[in-house]
């Protein structure tokens, strides 16, 4: 087996991690309580928060650009937002919008409003116009707080957004309002809402997810307790937006679990990580696979010689990037996971085995798929297949009262996501839509997405969402946008399809122009195709997996573009363009 692969862990891989696990059993014992947890019991992130500021006060939580607030005072901030939010009208049950960037009053105004009873709708400040006031629009929010960094997107929505409450206002109001813990906060159940995270799914305009303070709260148990485990002295540090479940689900419940520090970044910034890291005293950071290779690609630096960290925690590092990762930054640890908004399960690297996204405890399957349609295959008797340990298939997750799909807020959309009569009448099963290798032992690697869904930057592209932008180029009559492998990178680069109309030619620079306008920078596509026409199947759907399979070759029947900037926009595509963007030397 080659070091950048792994069919499956064996008894002895799990072994080794015994002895140094057995110096973190006590706080294992102390969060696995967690996993005990129901639905109706009075349990949730509000609560967590303020039993941890209540225990430690004089311990840091947050530090910020310098900024250090202990639990004690984070709490007291949180309980003054609250009572603002209160006094505008916000009860149990209720949705915020917030809308903005990474600082700390945005943890604020969230942990104000769980600990209101009230659920978060996080929405991603990259997004713009219609596409924002879609997601606005499915929050069915009684307020939105906006901070003035966002200005630009909510002066792109259409038509002006109601009931908004700017984040300056709500800071200047608590400064006099009371800090007492909110009634309520103790009364909130574990089965109610949480958190609203805005995922592409596999088809359409973004959809929002639920995260309920149950599945939150086997998360910080799970994930947290078990797999990550902090010590008090940690200080976790976090670039990710804090509309991505890894900066509020992951991040924050292992903070919590440990009593430790969150360390909060504005923004990723490749150049500066390591001397953040090591401004801000952080001993553990959480990534995403991306930012792994941002930080190899950079030459070395003195901040990431002797640094403090001792683990990392995150999802989709490479397995041929594994080894360099932990050798060069010096990573005892590498907590690689796998989740995601919706899934009602995660898999963690508790025993720290290299190039793998850990184990389940939960019922799962990995089944046969059919590579047309990304959906899995039935026998002829009707029933899934499992592949064999060390095989690749689609990860379904079993869903039942444990285990319960919370779904989207589009009821059709989450019955779409579901497998009914699998294995035998009447069992459920969530299509997670990702491919997975089957490691032995309840241990799985991730492999790819299925589906219209691809992954570039840490995001989900909806193909629909950029296909629509194309719409918006004169020029264009139909586009196909799907994701294309380039080797050294993570995830897959964006790539179009298009035909052209009659008597129109391509304007590489013009449509460059309108997808910047449109699009967040991690959707907009690498590739563009100009073919003379775009198969479809019967049922007039595109045929994807084709164009998938040619990816950026060129060949003699249609033309090839590369994106070069927003100034000079598509041009013809030229030898050596793949490897500069896997440099990080051109557009990503």
């Amino acid at each position: 087996m080659s070091n950048d692969a792994r069919s499956t862990v064996s008894v002895f891989d799990l072994a080794k991690a015994l002895p140094g696990m057995a110096l973190d059993a006590p706080g294992m014992l102390r969060n696995a309580r967690g996993m005990l947890v129901g639905p109706k019991a009075k349990a949730s992130i509000g609560l967590y928060f303020q039993r941890v500021a209540h225990r430690r006060p004089d311990r840091v939580f947050l530090r910020f650009e310098g900024r250090s607030y202990t639990y004690r005072a984070a709490n007291s901030e949180v309980n003054r937002y609250a009572a603002v939010l209160s006094a505008r009208g916000v009860r149990r049950g209720d949705v915020v919008g917030v809308l903005m960037t990474n600082r700390p009053e945005t943890l604020f105004t969230v942990l104000a409003v769980l600990k209101l009873g009230g659920t978060a709708g996080l929405l991603n400040y990259n997004q713009r116009d219609q596409v924002l006031a879609h997601s606005i629009g499915l929050l069915g929010s009684v307020l939105n707080v906006v901070g003035e960094e966002c200005a630009e997107a909510l002066d792109s929505l259409p038509e002006p957004a109601a009931n908004v409450l700017a984040a300056e206002d709500l800071a200047e109001s608590a400064r006099t309002a009371t800090d007492a813990d909110p009634a309520v906060c103790a009364q909130v159940t574990a089965g109610e809402r949480a958190f609203l995270i805005f995922t592409s799914g596999t088809t359409g305009l973004p959809k929002a997810s639920v995260m309920t303070h149950y599945r939150w709260t086997k998360s910080m148990a799970g994930l947290g307790g078990l797999g990550v485990r902090l010590h008090a002295g940690d200080g976790l540090y976090c670039c990710l937006p804090l509309y991505h479940n890894n900066a509020l689900t992951v991040a924050l419940s292992a903070v919590l679990a440990g009593e430790a520090t969150y360390v909060l970044s504005r923004k990723f910034s490749a150049s500066g990580f390591w001397e953040e890291i090591a401004r801000e005293r952080a001993t553990a950071f959480i990534y995403i696979g991306e930012l792994c290779r941002y930080l190899l690609n950079q030459p070395v630096r003195p901040a990431e010689k002797n640094n403090r960290v001792r683990l990392a925690v995150g999802n989709g590092l490479r397995p041929e990037l594994w080894d360099e990762f932990r050798r060069r930054f010096g990573i005892g640890r590498v907590v690689e996971f796998y989740g995601s908004s919706e899934a009602p399960l995660a898999f963690v690297n508790a025993f720290g085995v290299d190039r793998t996204a850990g184990l389940c405890p939960l019922p799962y399957a990995v089944v046969e798929y059919d590579d047309e349609t990304g959906k899995a295959r039935r026998g002829s008797d009707g029933k899934l297949r499992r592949v064999r340990s060390g095989g690749v298939g689609l990860l379904l997750a079993k869903v039942n009262d444990r285990q319960p799909f919370d779904g989207y807020t589009d009821k059709r959309a989450s019955e779409s996501k579901l497998v009914r009569d699998g294995f035998k009448k009447g069992d459920c099963w969530f299509d997670t839509g990702d491919l997975v290798r089957d490691q032995h032992f309840w241990h799985i690697a991730f492999v790819d997405r299925l589906g219209d869904t691809f992954r570039w930057k840490g995001e989900n592209v909806a193909t629909t969402e950029v296909e629509g932008a194309f719409d918006h180029d004169e020029s264009i009559a139909q586009a196909v946008v799907y994701g294309v492998d380039i080797p050294g990178t993570d995830g897959k680069a964006g790539m179009a399809a298009v035909t052209l109309h009659p008597g129109a030619e391509f304007d590489g620079r013009a449509l460059a122009a309108t997808v910047y306008q449109r699009l967040p920078l991690y959707a907009i596509p690498l590739f563009v195709r100009v073919v003379a026409e775009l198969e479809q199947t019967s049922t007039f759907k595109s045929r994807k997996v084709e164009l998938r399979k040619q990816g950026y070759a060129v060949d003699g029947d249609s033309q090839l573009f590369v994106l070069s900037g927003p100034s000079t926009g598509y041009v013809p595509a030229y030898d050596g363009y793949a490897a500069d963007v896997a440099a990080g030397q051109a557009p990503r």
